[in-house]
This record gives structure tokens, sequence and C-alpha cells, in this order.
């Protein structure tokens, strides 16, 4: 089976999370969109992240109906921070059965030769990359990727954490149990 897979801290996964994973399964030869949640992105602070599996359960819920999507917590028992190409190689020795593609923005792509061991990442995976505003594809690296026109939302995961601390609503920026899971236990609020 072809399964892509959507790396990400998901702090707290959102709608347009959700809305790109979906095209992606239902627009694309992928059977599947496996989000992964990364407990430690090397790029981003410990500090500013939920706990890994408090996120994984806002995950969960959060496409708890839908079979084409799937969340792992496959990073979780990997050495910290998470590295793309050390999950993938796991992942594909974990599952040898399945064709793993890797999905991300035109944003993370841009950076695509910052990551380790970049030249490994472009010869053996393939990519599937969603348009970001205001980030042109402007060399592909000789990556092999299928590049797609995704419906976007300004939305971001930041912004839902903003309007917790601030006492503003959250509602119809992330599914409705997630809005609940949150609310119950008063993540984000500090």
């Amino acid at each position: 089976m072809k399964i892509g897979l959507f790396f990400g801290s998901f702090n707290p996964i959102h709608n347009g999370h959700l809305m790109v994973a979906s095209y992606i399964a239902n627009h694309t030869e992928l059977k599947q969109v496996w989000l992964v949640v990364s407990p430690q992105n090397p790029l981003k602070p410990q500090s500013s992240l939920l706990n890994e599996y408090d996120r994984l359960h806002l995950a969960q819920i959060a496409i708890e109906d839908d079979p084409q999507l799937k969340v792992t917590d496959i990073e979780f028992k990997l050495p910290k921070p998470s590295y793309t190409i050390d999950t993938l190689t796991y992942i594909q020795e974990q599952y040898p059965q399945h064709e793993f593609f890797v999905i991300m923005g035109g944003d993370s792509f841009q950076n695509l030769p910052k990551w380790k061991n970049f030249d490994a990442l472009k010869k053996n995976y393939r990519f599937v990359v969603y348009r970001r505003p205001g980030f042109e594809i402007k060399d592909t690296y000789g990556a092999d990727i299928t590049y797609l026109e995704a419906p976007m939302l300004e939305l971001s995961a930041t912004l839902i954490r903003n309007n917790r601390k601030n006492g503003i609503t959250i509602r119809y920026l992330v599914p409705d149990k997630v809005k609940e899971e949150i609310e119950n236990n008063n993540y984000f609020r500090d």
C-alpha cells in the first residue's frame, strides 16, 4: 500500500492539518495518510510543546472516524530529537510491504537541504508537497515530488495556543472533540 507520512508536532492538531491530510488521501495515489506525532522536533523548543502523549491523544480523537487517516506514535520509540530519516528507516523496516511518501508544505520543503542525511532522503523517498502561501518551490533538489494545490486555511497551532492564553474561543479551528478535550484539561492556558 502507498502511504503518506505527515510529520508534525501537532501542538495541537487543527482543522488545517486535517484538511490537508484528507485532501491528500483523496486526491493522490496514496491510500492512507499517517500523522506522525513528533515528541521532539529538533527545530522547536521542547518547553513550548504540550506533553507528547496529550498531543497524540488529541490527534487520535481528531481522526477517529476516518479510515483513510491514522495517527502513529512511532517516533516515541526512537531517540530524541526526532529526525525524519531515522523515522523513515525504522518505519520501512517495520512495514516493508508498504511504500512510504513524505508529506510536507512548501515552506518545509525549502529547508530540506538542512535536514539530516538530505541526500539519502531525496534518493530513497518520494515527496508530496502542498503549496503554502508565500513559499514558491524554486528548486526540487533532484527529489521526486508531487506538487499539490491542496485547500489551505490561514490557521496555525500558534494561533490556537494564543487564543487559549487570551481567553478567545478555538471553536471551528479544531474538531469539536479536540476543543472539548483542550478545554476540559485546561491545555495552553499558561
